[in-house]
């Protein structure tokens, strides 16, 4: 009898340490502090000076992060100029693509790219700064694709819609400490890379968007806000 419940009472306790063992395995690392890269990469940019192209992937797959990739699927701005693609050719394992001008027009491009989409936006930039919604929905789409509870990785072509999204959230009461910019898929080399430009044997090039877990917006779905005085 008594060895039945020293055995009985060593099973309880070997199931409380691989519980916790578990709980522990579950349980995030602390994330640094969002910092800004040095030179140009954060002062233009505001690329992460820890999470960034080089470093993602030690920060993939986090039960308490989303991962966004603002670019769209093909950019009507001519970014070959500035050595990138205006075509989505690939983004990493685990981001989903929601693309900026969809979400404000966009200004401060460099001059070589020219003008990018143009057309319909849940929020216009006044030219002091501020955002204006278009649309009564405009908020509740960004708290849906962008969670307030959660850590925020944000990245793009080069950093520049990145950066530029975060300022929009920002502005918009989230948390700047829960956001990353995490740079340009352009200059990321890591392991999880998904490739969706293809080009074939005769030389021709195509895409496989079906790779890609795209959020188009309907505009036309969508209840506009009058903003006459």
């Amino acid at each position: 009898m008594k060895r039945r419940l020293w055995t009985f009472i060593g099973v309880f306790f070997l199931c409380i340490s691989v519980c916790a063992c578990k709980a522990e395995e579950k349980k995030e690392k602390e994330l640094p502090k969002p910092e800004l890269s040095e030179g140009i990469r954060g002062e233009q940019f505001g690329i992460d000076k820890n999470i960034n192209e080089e470093t993602i992937d030690n920060y993939l797959g986090r039960e308490d992060s989303v991962y966004r990739d603002m670019r769209m699927l093909k950019d009507p701005g001519n970014y070959e100029a500035i050595g990138g693609d205006s075509y989505l050719s690939g983004f990493v394992k685990g981001f989903e693509v929601i693309p900026y001008p969809y979400l404000v027009n966009v200004t401060g491009l460099p001059e070589e790219v020219g003008e990018t989409y143009t057309g319909k936006t849940l929020y216009t930039q006044k030219e002091d700064g501020k955002y204006v919604a278009n649309y009564e929905e405009s908020l509740e789409i960004l708290e849906y694709y962008f969670p307030k509870d959660k850590k925020i990785f944000i990245m793009c072509g080069g950093g520049g819609y990145a950066g530029m999204t975060k300022n929009l959230l920002v502005a918009l009461g989230w948390n700047a400490d829960n956001i990353y910019n995490v740079g340009g898929f352009w200059n990321y080399e890591g392991k999880n890379k998904v490739d969706v430009k293809r080009v074939h044997d005769d030389g021709t090039v195509s895409y496989d968007f079906w790779k890609v877990n795209y959020h188009d917006i309907d505009f036309d779905s969508l209840t506009e806000v009058s903003h006459e005085e």
